[in-house]
């Protein structure tokens, strides 16, 4: 099972917009958004909770294949987030999602007995290339038990 189809499965929201895992490796995941009518807003766009769901997804995506040897011993969780919307999107839109810190830097200190806090940027951009939207998501890995 891919990173993305586990997302869909584990992740009602995921299903729910229909997003598409289209790239997922452990520096940066691509995720898209179809253009789909209940989820616009009143100027006939995706809506902004449909954008940030898309790249909150991204950045769990590339957390989950960068850290998916921790999974048995920490808990990714997002820690908070932040959105700025740049142009009008239109159409189907795009979330890249890239590791904003090296991976074995954030298992040293994971390994060091550390709840460790790394950041993921998200470009969102709609079919003509234009960034609509920049994000980040600031992730940790909880220890388990």
């Amino acid at each position: 099972m891919t990173i993305g189809e586990m997302l869909a499965a584990t992740v009602p929201m995921a299903r729910t917009l229909n997003l598409e895992f289209l790239e997922t490796t452990a520096e940066r995941a691509v995720v898209s958004l179809p253009d789909q009518g209940d989820y616009h807003n009143h100027v006939g766009g995706p809506h902004a909770g449909a954008m940030f769901t898309l790249g909150e997804s991204a950045s769990g995506a590339v957390v989950l294949a960068a850290f998916e040897e921790q999974l048995a011993r920490a808990v990714p969780l997002a820690v908070r987030a932040e959105i700025a919307y740049r142009k009008l999107a239109m159409g189907p839109v795009t979330a890249t999602a890239t590791l904003g810190r090296p991976a074995p830097e954030v298992v040293a200190e994971l390994d060091g007995g550390r709840r460790p806090e790394f950041p993921v940027s998200i470009e969102i951009r709609r079919e003509d290339g234009a960034v609509t939207g920049e994000m980040t998501v600031v992730w940790t890995l909880r220890p388990s038990g």
